[in-house]
């Protein structure tokens, strides 16, 4: 299946910005969300075909949201990729736990999370 609408969930407006211009760029089209419990919604709403999740956000946060997600009849199909500043081994074991496809560290390497994607679609 490949990858066109990707959901960003970020409560960083900076990274927001950030990433969708990136994603944008290489033709895909962005859904953004600012927090766990938005992500969660829009997941279901929308129906991405990857969503790309901070950890580190107010309220429900990226862990919570991505076991929500991954958890959900609707929405356990869609990829999640973690991506965070939390580079610890036990945060990406965590994630995985949670239902994270993939792993990556902020500040984000371009090509590295191009990579993923592909790889995933």
């Amino acid at each position: 299946m490949a990858i066109k609408k990707i959901l960003l969930v970020d409560d960083s407006p900076t990274e927001r910005h950030f990433l969708n211009g990136l994603l944008v760029k290489e033709g895909y089209q962005i859904v953004l969300a600012e927090n766990g419990e938005e992500g969660i919604a829009k997941a279901k709403q929308e129906m991405p075909d990857l969503i790309i999740m901070d950890v580190v956000m107010p309220g429900l946060n990226g862990f919570q949201a991505t076991r929500a997600i991954s958890k959900d009849e609707a929405t356990k199909h869609i990829p999640v990729i973690m991506c965070t500043t939390k580079g610890q081994e036990t945060d990406k074991v965590w994630a995985t736990r949670q239902g994270a496809k993939d792993y990556v560290t902020k500040p984000v390497d371009q090509a590295e999370l191009l990579r993923k994607i592909s790889a995933l679609g």
